[in-house]
């Protein structure tokens, strides 16, 4: 797994961008959603790369660790977790460095976490309007993928936190300088923080057959 930041080349394009993302988020209330080219249960899931099983484990994970950040520190801190594949990042603010640690530790003890990311701050917690342009900036992101047409914007989940930009994700290295070079043009990124799993082609590729065979059962 890679973790670095780059710093953010500005950009144009906002109005465009912010169209692509909300046609990316239309779905006809009648259609059924998909998982790897199957039906579930006659709901849409989107297409990921990792398996159904690690898929639910992270859900569970992001859960039973907010859980646990409320009851340790209630509304004194703003933390966002989000897991892949059982790595989780964390983000937000934390009042103290020993609150920030406490945290982590919390997370670390939960079931099938594999790793963790911490970058909480030490500070208030933010604004409402900082983590309004905050979502603003992520569907900046993910439209920008998906107008870039040589990647797999579902692949990549796209974290923004005071307008800094974290991408996770099961990606090969072409895909992970790709999005990251993308994530930087988009105005309003201060840094692009990666926090990929870098895999080959070859096991992107075995990867995806296990997901089509699982699918079809």
């Amino acid at each position: 797994m890679t973790h670095e930041t780059a710093s953010n080349q500005r950009a144009g394009g906002t109005r465009v961008l912010l169209a692509a993302a909300l046609a990316a988020l239309q779905v006809s209330a009648c259609a059924p959603l998909v998982v790897g080219g199957a039906m579930v249960g006659g709901t849409m899931v989107v297409i990921d790369r990792r398996t159904t099983g690690t898929q639910l484990e992270d859900q569970t994970i992001e859960s039973k660790a907010s859980s646990r950040i409320k009851d340790l520190l209630g509304d004194r801190a703003h933390v966002n977790v989000t897991s892949y594949n059982r790595t989780v990042l964390l983000t937000g603010e934390a009042p103290t460095d020993a609150d920030r640690t406490a945290i982590e530790q919390a997370v670390q003890r939960v079931e099938n976490v594999r790793s963790t990311v911490n970058e909480l701050a030490v500070m208030l917690p933010s604004s409402m309007s900082t983590r309004s342009n905050d979502s603003y900036l992520t569907g900046k992101v993910k439209a920008t993928y998906i107008d870039a047409k040589d990647l797999q914007a579902n692949a990549f989940k796209v974290v923004t936190e005071r307008s800094s930009v974290y991408l996770m994700g099961r990606v090969t290295e072409r895909e992970a300088t790709r999005a990251t070079d993308l994530a930087r043009t988009v105005s309003g990124v201060q840094k692009v923080v990666r926090v990929f799993e870098i895999v080959t082609e070859a096991e992107l590729a075995e990867a995806a057959a296990k997901n089509d065979a699982a699918a079809k059962k």
